[in-house]
């Protein structure tokens, strides 16, 4: 039966030469390589926002791009880079983290231990206990978050020792982390 005038047809439904691309789809394609392009921007404040919104849109192909902007010169772009490729979850990106998580700024550590405990890869265990005694309680306790997250119980003793850090919210973190794990034994 024919549509009639006022009836629009779904955009995903055949046409003449056979089914239709899913409209969805070829709109988050484009959106993907609109912020790849923008990753690449000269200005800072595009290229950090174009790695929010690759992790947000969580397409695959914006793995390597990103695990490239974890170099870039300024941290605001890399730890929103490392937080997006623990949001898209390939593992191509523990590697690159776990490297990160030796960085010397503050929030590059921060954004890998986020993406790590995203990833819940079990590789990232042993460098995250490490990060537990960095001298930041940021970059502690959201390392103490990720070992919870990852759920690996070989992180116990380590969440143990945490669990007496002189920074409450690390403290705090690592109870919660110990919670988890301890549910799962």
């Amino acid at each position: 039966m024919p549509a009639e005038k006022d009836e629009v047809p779904s955009p995903a439904a055949p046409g003449p030469d056979g089914p239709g691309p899913d409209i969805d789809q070829v709109v988050i394609r484009r959106r993907v390589q609109y912020f790849l392009e923008l990753l690449e921007s000269r200005y800072l404040d595009e290229r950090w926002k174009a790695a929010e919104a690759l992790g947000e849109l969580g397409d695959p192909s914006a793995v390597e791009p990103l695990i490239r902007a974890l170099e870039d010169p300024y941290v605001d772009v890399g730890w929103i880079a490392a937080k997006s490729l623990g949001s898209i979850g390939d593992p191509r990106a523990v590697g690159p983290l776990i490297t990160a998580l030796a960085s010397k700024e503050k929030w590059m550590k921060i954004g890998a231990s986020i993406g790590l405990g995203k990833l819940k890869d079990p590789r990232a265990v042993k460098p995250l206990i490490a990060t537990l005694k960095d001298k930041d309680r940021l970059v502690r306790r959201h390392a103490a978050w990720a070992l919870g997250n990852i759920g690996d119980t070989d992180a116990i003793p380590a969440l143990e020792v945490a669990a007496k850090d002189p920074d409450e919210t690390v403290r705090t973190a690592a109870e919660v982390a110990l919670h988890m794990l301890k549910q799962k034994k």
